[in-house]
């Protein structure tokens, strides 16, 4: 088969690789019908994440086929329509069994495209199925799909949910690439009484507010200063950092209230000041956070029902030999007004997958 493979910073490629086999009883095979391509994916390309070894198949968000399980799977068989979670669960280590399956200790957690070949390729070997894929609704679209495998969970979980999101607050949102969005998107669920979104790019504000958010800033034109007014100088609620900059960071530390919430969503590849001769007497909480992924059936069966903006964030569509034009498109989304690109591959005869 062939799989966008990482070769170190600054290199990847399309290319053949060996086709995945069950390894494990849990595991399962898919074959992938869309993928997506996250900002953890740039930061990986950008040498931020050293733990993934050249020779990976990057990507962790996936919508497919079942063609093959081991012996232990009992959730789904061959044939089944599934949505390949992000994080995986062994079910079984203490993090598990208290939902926190992004911390799991058993072999699972963030793995696909980080500690073993992902899903940007023409199949996948999903370990720990039955924990690890969802089965999908026929009302749901693998386009739309392929959102809930990371970035609405990710920015439900680690934002709005660690956040304290609640009913009458003001939320500023910092960042509004994908997971920003769907932050605006999903803190509405709990009905703010305002949501401010922050970002560099016209474009992204522009969908910031057809997504919910009832003022916007630019980064550059002191946003601390439009959040004091509109809180009389008290400050956000809730500020959800979904950059991964020192700066983003810091910004979110000043616009935060005394007594609120900094819900830090973004993947940080450098050192952050914590301002502690300010902060120290605000009572102010501040959250980090890999998602666990617990709320996905959830969110399947809000989008199922339709109220979830999913096709909203979706700019772009590529065959699945493109990828690496996608690449292109998503690194420079300044210029692309690119949001979340999906990719797709034809449709193909299911091939053997054997056991090694």
């Amino acid at each position: 088969m062939k799989g966008y493979v990482f070769h170190g910073p600054g290199q990847a490629a399309w290319e053949e690789v060996p086709d995945p086999e069950i390894q494990e009883a849990t595991d399962a095979i898919v074959r992938v019908a869309a993928v997506t391509i996250c900002g953890t994916d740039l930061h990986i390309l950008k040498g931020d994440v050293p733990e993934v070894r050249p020779g990976t198949v990057l990507g962790h968000e996936a919508v497919g086929e079942i063609v093959e399980v081991g012996s232990d799977v009992r959730t789904v068989r061959p044939g089944d329509r599934v949505l390949v979670s992000c994080i995986s669960a062994c079910g079984r280590c203490r993090y598990c069994r208290e939902a926190m399956y992004g911390q799991c200790r058993g072999g699972g957690g963030w793995i696909l495209g980080h500690l073993v070949d992902g899903t940007q390729a023409e199949y996948v070997r999903v370990p720990y199925a039955d924990l690890s894929v969802h089965p999908l609704p026929g009302a749901v679209d693998s386009e739309d799909a392929v959102l809930l495998a990371d970035i609405f969970p990710t920015a439900y979980e680690v934002g709005v949910l660690n956040g304290h999101v609640r009913p009458g607050d003001t939320v500023a949102v910092v960042g509004a690439g994908p997971i920003g969005l769907a932050a605006i998107a999903t803190a509405r669920l709990f009905s703010p009484d305002r949501i401010v979104a922050v970002d560099l790019a016209a474009a992204r504000l522009e969908a910031a507010r057809k997504l919910g958010a009832e003022a916007v800033a630019d980064a550059h034109e002191a946003p601390e200063q439009l959040i004091a007014d509109l809180t009389e100088g008290l400050g956000a609620d809730v500020v959800i950092e979904a950059v991964g900059v020192p700066e983003s960071f810091e910004l979110c530390t000043r616009m935060v209230r005394p007594g609120g919430h900094v819900a830090n969503i973004g993947v940080h590849g450098k050192p952050a000041t914590l301002h502690l001769e300010d902060l120290w007497i605000k009572n102010v909480t501040i959250t980090t956070g890999l998602v666990d992924t617990h709320s996905t059936p959830t969110l399947l069966r809000m989008a199922a029902a339709g109220r979830l903006p999913t096709s909203q964030l979706v700019t772009h569509t590529f065959p699945l030999d493109h990828m690496e034009e996608a690449y292109e498109v998503f690194a420079h989304a300044a210029e692309t007004s690119a949001l979340k690109i999906v990719l797709g591959g034809p449709q193909r005869e299911v091939v053997a997958v054997h056991a090694g």
